[in-house]
């Protein structure tokens, strides 16, 4: 198959507003749950999931955490001007932007920009009795340009050394909830859209399969003999950028942040290299994965940039008949690939992969690594449509007509499914 000419259009189906989950349910588990397995679809409820899956595997969930990432300001003319945080720009690096005290700037989209032409933004704001000043001031000239459109360079200011900006988007920050809910965030969004593993901040959108465990169905796995492990993929707005061209080749695909730690590279090889994968998320860092660790086998002395996966790669180099990647003649297997990004963090010194990836995984694509899937229901003509087709080798309309004619809710707040091709 010519993965870039795929038409966007085949990857349509019908989606009423009123099968679009607009809140979750009152008990995350108690979600409806569809079956796929081999080909034949069923559905139960997510608490049975771990009655559905075998002893011994190894799950892989994402444990990043939604950040309250829209600030909003306002103007003396009385304009209101949303800045959207999108990633970090002054540290780069996650963990420390948190802890910044005074300072510190992000690479933001602005929301009513043409109001906000010069000068500072400000806000009052109080942490534990006390009052602060939080000052905003772009700077046009370092804007950039990517999938998701034009994120301008935020510094931003405040007038204390003792409050650090996690403090700050606590107190100010609303978390961002997905467009199509078409409502505003509440109160109760802060927990609902949150995993109840969520660790570590960054995403500006949950990754919604992990939205259906609870502590309960996460013992019962650990009863069932299931192996639990977690990376961290920040998930960014570009995920909910609909693909606008006729074929994908077109559509230009949002990099994403991750993280991997070294106890996960070695439960992956001690399980052969196979996983169940918690979400979308979780499926394009495990088989983005294999991509760094065919790039070490090429230059294993590459720096962390070097490691990018972008958009084509896993299209564009040679592969075997098994989806393999050949070097020099030669298949490079997932198990190589996951020793080689051991390798790589022995040599540096490190405990964890930080990298990115901007990997589109669509109908011709192998998977290397992943051998389940659990995911929600996805919007027409979507990338992450693609992603699932992918995986169950086409029979994506058979789950969604059978989700449809059954009443499963759909999207982020909707119901789940447990896919094994």
């Amino acid at each position: 198959m010519d993965t870039k000419h795929i038409q966007i259009s085949d990857y349509n189906y019908p989606l009423p507003d009123e099968r679009i989950a607009k809140f979750p349910i009152a008990r995350r588990d108690h979600s409806k749950l569809l079956l796929y397995k081999h080909g034949e679809v069923g559905e139960d409820v997510f608490y049975n999931l771990p009655k559905h899956l075998p002893t011994g595997a190894l799950m892989v969930m994402n444990n990043t955490r939604v950040i309250q990432a829209r600030i909003h300001f306002r103007k003396d003319t009385g304009a209101l001007i949303e800045v959207f945080l999108m990633e970090p720009a002054d540290p780069v690096d996650y963990e420390q932007m948190f802890q910044m005290r005074g300072h510190c700037s992000w690479l933001c989209m602005v929301g009513n920009l043409k109001k906000w032409k010069e000068g500072a933004l400000h806000r009052r704001f109080s942490i534990k009795g006390h009052d602060f000043t939080l000052s905003a001031r772009m700077s046009r000239g370092r804007s950039t340009h990517s999938a998701t459109g034009t994120n301008y360079w935020v510094d931003f200011d405040w007038d204390s050394t003792d409050v650090s900006f996690a403090e700050i988007l606590e107190a100010v920050g609303e978390l961002p909830i997905p467009p199509y809910l078409n409502r505003e965030t509440q109160e109760s969004d802060k927990t609902s859209y949150q995993t109840v593993y969520s660790k570590i901040k960054g995403s500006v959108a949950a990754p919604t399969a992990g939205l259906h465990f609870t502590d309960a169905v996460l013992a019962e796995l650990d009863k069932k003999g299931i192996e639990r492990d977690e990376l961290t993929l920040h998930v960014g707005a570009g995920t909910f950028k609909p693909v606008k061209s006729v074929e994908i080749e077109a559509h230009e695909m949002h990099s994403e942040y991750i993280v991997v730690h070294r106890h996960t590279f070695e439960r992956l090889l001690s399980h052969d290299c196979q996983a169940i994968a918690v979400g979308t998320t979780s499926v394009r860092t495990l088989e983005s994965l294999y991509y760094i660790g065919v790039k070490l086998q090429l230059h294993p002395a590459a720096s962390e940039e070097d490691l990018h996966v972008t958009q084509w790669e896993a299209y564009d180099l040679p592969h075997d008949e098994k989806g393999l990647v050949l070097v020099e003649g030669r298949a490079v297997s997932r198990q190589q690939a996951i020793q080689n990004i051991l390798d790589y963090l022995d040599a540096n010194g490190l405990e964890a992969l930080h990298g990115s990836t901007q990997i589109i995984i669509a109908p011709g694509y192998t998977y290397k690594i992943v051998k389940a899937l659990i995911t929600n229901f996805h919007q027409p003509q979507s990338t992450l449509l693609l992603l699932v087709s992918a995986f169950v080798k086409g029979d994506w309309r058979r789950i969604y007509d059978y989700a449809l004619s059954h009443d499963f809710r759909f999207l982020s707040y909707g119901d789940s499914s447990l896919l094994i091709p």
